[in-house]
């Protein structure tokens, strides 16, 4: 069993920069990865960003590359979303998410997801 727990969202202005902090307990230590995953009102879960656990390899959807950087401080258990240059379709509820499995950029690959955290961007 993981839990984990998200915080870190809110409202921010177009422009602005937020971070997202996710905070693990569990059988953490022999995950393949972490990832951030977010889903706006009537639309589909969409994969945001994922991280190699050990190996620190990162991964980012189209949308978000060179705007938001995930990262992990393992000591900690915690994974992190920086993200800077919001825009308004950036507005969603984002979940982190933990695997013990290789489909690192699905929904459908990761065992164990938090609440979520609604981040809002106004323009």
């Amino acid at each position: 069993q993981v839990q984990l727990v998200e915080s870190g969202g809110g409202l921010v202005q177009a422009g602005g920069s937020l971070r997202l902090s996710c905070a693990a307990s569990g059988r953490t230590s022999s995950s393949a990865a972490m990832g951030w995953f977010r889903q706006a009102p009537g639309k589909e879960r969409d994969f945001v960003a994922a991280i190699g656990w050990s190996s620190g390899n990162t991964y980012y959807a189209d949308s978000v590359k060179g705007r938001f950087t995930i990262s992990r401080d393992y000591a900690k258990n915690t994974l992190y979303l920086q993200m800077n240059s919001v825009k308004p379709e950036d507005t969603a509820v984002y979940y982190c998410a933990q695997t013990y499995g290789s489909r690192w950029t699905t929904a459908g690959g990761y065992n164990y997801w938090g609440q979520g955290t609604q981040v809002t961007v106004s323009s």
